[in-house]
């Protein structure tokens, strides 16, 4: 639950490599805005591939909906074939970035990696979304996993860069089609946790002020017991992004807690 009454509950669709055609990606945005714009409670952000970014940011009106990045580069410009950096993202209009997902993760990046990526679009003051999670719920090991993932991933980031970055808990194992969520309660303690070395890193006051999104198999069924129980600011949402009535559905819900 968004305990703060003049924050707004962050709605984050990761769209990952979908849609097939810029035509159904400005559609699809198109829809989402339309309800995005109705929502006063609510900041949406839609990440979608880089290559779709340029074009949604000519359809952006307004800031109730906005579009994200699902990734950036560590190094400004140069010979990186390929790569995309947050001066590129800042010149696009484009001001949220997805940093440290599991399924960057997964292929080879590493905590430095995402620590460097952090601390460049942080520099550039682009909305980050930083996601960290467990493999396996192990009780005896996954609380010192995320304490490390969390400390790694922001080595060297200064207090003042703090009001840009958000934390998205995602537990890889309810992350993807036919998994199971984790529940509030024990989404509840986590951020909790998260929080608590958050304060071990900066202080109570920052740990206290960073928004942490839950992102794990998150559908319009379960989207409000998450927001009012878990303790959560927000929603990082993956493949329930891609169904726009559904994803309405969700922003609705959100908008009324």
């Amino acid at each position: 639950m968004n305990t703060n009454k003049n924050q707004k509950t962050l709605i984050v669709a990761n769209w990952k490599m979908n849609p097939l055609t810029l035509r159904d990606a400005k559609s699809m945005y198109g829809k989402i805005r339309t309800q995005a714009g109705k929502m006063q409670n609510v900041q949406t952000v839609v990440c979608a591939p880089a290559i779709y970014l340029s074009e949604l940011s000519k359809l952006t009106k307004g800031h109730r909906c906005v579009p994200g990045a699902q990734d950036v580069f560590y190094e400004k410009n140069g010979a990186y074939t390929g790569e995309i950096s947050a001066v590129m993202l800042k010149e696009m209009k484009v001001p949220y970035v997805i940093i440290g997902h599991s399924e960057r993760r997964a292929i080879g990046e590493t905590d430095e990696i995402v620590n460097k990526k952090v601390i460049a679009a942080l520099k550039e003051k682009l909305q980050v979304v930083l996601c960290v999670g467990e493999k396996e719920r192990d009780e005896a090991e996954y609380l010192h996993f995320l304490r490390e993932e969390i400390k790694n991933s922001l080595a060297s980031v200064s207090r003042a860069q703090l009001g840009n970055l958000i934390i998205a808990y995602e537990p890889i194992w309810a992350v993807g089609e036919g998994k199971r969520s984790d529940t509030p309660e024990d989404t509840q303690e986590t951020i909790l946790f998260l929080r608590k070395v958050l304060a071990e890193i900066f202080d109570k006051r920052v740990a206290m002020s960073i928004s942490i999104l839950y992102g794990g198999s998150v559908n319009a069924k379960n989207a409000q017991s998450f927001l009012q129980q878990s303790g959560a600011q927000g929603l990082l949402i993956g493949r329930a992004s891609l169904d726009t009535k559904q994803f309405g559905e969700i922003l609705k819900i959100a908008n009324s807690q």
